[in-house]
């Protein structure tokens, strides 16, 4: 039996965050998180690009221009919907989250989900570097595994032919 994964070895790979302006606050601390993973494996700074979309929203079309571009191994989005008083936040973030997956999937290229859905602003926060860890750095580091792991099963697929 053979047992394929992805590494943590990060050098050789380029890498787009796609960060929302809307609740800035939230994501600028979420880039510094992802910034920091990947740096930490062996990523170096010129090569990651960060693109600033609107919000959650837009960043599907992003990716996908992106994605088209060819110049990049993964893509990280980052961002926060945060509950108000109506169900706008399950639009949002469920939109975005079905277009990006589409993106990933159309165009065969990691695209990592690190835009948090929060009841408010305090998990918000929580999860954007204090107690509940940084979700941005998660999302990077699942970017990086899974595109040291696409290249595992494309250089596979390569030697069986």
């Amino acid at each position: 039996m053979k047992t394929i994964q992805g590494n943590m070895i990060g050098s050789g790979l380029r890498f787009a965050i796609i960060a929302s302006r809307f609740n800035e606050l939230i994501t600028s601390k979420l880039i510094e998180g992802a910034k920091d993973a990947l740096t930490r494996h062996d990523v170096r700074h010129q090569d990651i690009d960060v693109f600033w979309a609107p919000g959650a929203w837009e960043q599907p079309v992003v990716a996908k221009e992106i994605a088209m571009s060819g110049k990049y191994d993964a893509i990280i989005t980052l961002g926060a919907v945060i509950r108000g008083d109506t169900t706008h936040h399950e639009y949002v973030a469920g939109e975005a989250a079905k277009g990006l997956a589409h993106v990933g999937l159309e165009h065969r290229i990691p695209v990592a989900f690190g835009i948090i859905t929060c009841d408010n602003l305090e998990q918000a926060l929580a999860r954007s570097g204090s107690k509940a860890g940084n979700k941005g750095a998660d999302a990077a580091l699942a970017a990086l595994e899974t595109a040291n792991l696409l290249r595992e099963v494309r250089n596979d697929r390569g030697a069986d032919a």
